[in-house]
């Protein structure tokens, strides 16, 4: 075969071209992962991936019976679903590791007790909030009236969760101890390692249901915020957020919201709660 030999200042320009459509090729590449349509991504599959918590009642949490994950949360990711006309599947996430789950592509949405605030927002795109709680204790009965005996108190809670920021900033001189979720830091308040545990009190309250010696605990009336959850959408996937939006909204309406929460926090359910709270359009 013969080689053709180009002069060098034709080799310079051929190399740079190489280099040059090489470039563009990359940057195109990176530009359409960046601007992926994870909304045409599950109609096209047919599935909607969800990151929910498996070990959290009443919101994310396996039925003994039927071995599936069910739950506040779920009921939600369900109605998304049924509104996109695909299947669900889900995916356990805990509060560590459901934004890493989320910017991978793991899952295409996390509805996951997701507090939302600005911070948040600036890596997320979030729903309408769905829920509306306010961060608590569980204690022994009889043992905490005021936020100051907790002052110097050894307080459990989860890691990378808004309820680990909050309070230790309402109780600095406390010495908060991170578990990967909160059953962990439940088992601990049990096994005298901390005094307290503290997360939102529909948590709270799904816990303490569980709890084989609840007699012995309460939650008292000693709130240090408000916390709004949403559904975690990945930045810039607005179609995505509509429909999830106009999901969550049409529950309103429609009364199947109030159903999903009277089933898993009514008066006749584990975690009894009232509803102070509706879904609407956020501005």
């Amino acid at each position: 075969m013969t080689c053709i030999q180009f002069p060098s200042k034709v080799q310079s320009k051929i190399q740079f071209l190489v280099v040059f459509v090489s470039l563009i090729s990359i940057l195109t590449g990176i530009s359409l992962a960046a601007h992926a349509d994870v909304l045409g991504d599950v109609k096209k599959k047919g599935t909607l991936v969800v990151g929910v918590k498996d070990s959290l009642p009443p919101f994310g949490y396996v039925d003994e019976k039927s071995r599936d994950i069910v739950g506040y949360d779920i009921d939600m990711a369900k109605a998304v679903a049924k509104k996109l006309g695909v299947k669900l599947e889900l995916k356990p996430v805990t509060s560590a590791n459901r934004f890493p789950m989320l910017s991978e592509g793991n899952v295409d949405l996390v509805i996951a007790t997701t507090t939302k605030n600005p911070e948040r927002a600036a890596q997320v795109d979030f729903s309408h909030a769905y829920f509306l709680t306010g961060q608590k204790f569980i204690v022994a009965k009889g043992k905490v009236k005021t936020l100051q005996d907790l002052d110097t108190a050894r307080i459990g809670t989860a890691k990378g969760s808004t309820s680990e920021k909050n309070v230790a900033t309402s109780l600095p001189k406390a010495k908060v101890l991170s578990y990967d979720d909160y059953p962990q830091a439940v088992l601990a308040l049990q096994q005298g390692k901390v005094q307290a545990v503290t997360t939102d009190e529909a948590i709270l309250a799904g816990l303490l249901a569980k709890m084989p010696n609840k007699d012995k605990y309460e939650i008292p009336d000693l709130k240090i915020s408000d916390e709004p959850y949403g559904i975690a959408i990945k930045k810039g996937e607005k179609g995505l957020v509509d429909v999830v939006n106009s999901t969550l909204l049409e529950m309103e309406s429609s009364g199947d919201a109030d159903k999903v929460f009277a089933q898993w926090f009514g008066p006749n359910s584990a975690a009894p709660l009232k509803r102070t709270f509706k879904i609407t359009a956020e501005k």
